[in-house]
């Protein structure tokens, strides 16, 4: 079992979007950094557990819990011309983004990004190194114990 953090804008994806999808599934569309992409291609596996995590928004933060839940695949949206994430230098026989589907967990309260930053626990978490912007990432064992346990009292998530 690997753990992971996966960023969304919650306009365009939140953990209660995630709730309310039919079979509470959906795709992680848009990934568009190759590293991210890389993880979700080649590293993630299907029940790994993931920190939804709500970015680019007035409060920032861990907003609920998501698994893993299909294999890779292409990301349809890099071939639509009308979608922001189109590249139109990706083709179907040779597509460059992929993605994964991820399904709700549990929603937890909003674990701020400040109290994150105020844990020394977590010093060392990818999420808080300075310029760190990759959508995806991995959260090191210690890190998902501490977050779920000690932060969010979630005992249910410690022994997965």
């Amino acid at each position: 079992m690997q753990y992971w953090l996966m960023k969304s804008e919650p306009d365009e994806a939140s953990i209660d979007d995630l709730a309310a999808a039919p079979g509470q599934t959906l795709p992680w569309v848009g990934v568009r950094n190759y590293q991210a992409r890389n993880f979700m291609r080649d590293t993630m596996q299907i029940g790994d557990l993931a920190f939804f995590y709500h970015s680019s928004c007035a409060q920032p933060g861990i907003a609920g819990i998501c698994s893993v839940a299909s294999e890779p695949y292409p990301d349809e949206t890099q071939f639509a011309a009308v979608n922001p994430y189109f590249d139109p230098k990706s083709a179907r026989d040779n597509p460059r983004w992929w993605l994964r589907d991820v399904a709700f967990e549990c929603k937890t309260r909003l674990l701020t990004l400040a109290e994150l930053r105020a844990c020394p626990e977590l010093a060392g978490m990818r999420l808080l190194a300075r310029g760190n912007r990759l959508s995806i990432m991995p959260v090191s064992s210690g890190e998902w114990q501490f977050i779920t346990g000690a932060l969010l009292g979630l005992d249910q998530f410690k022994s997965k």
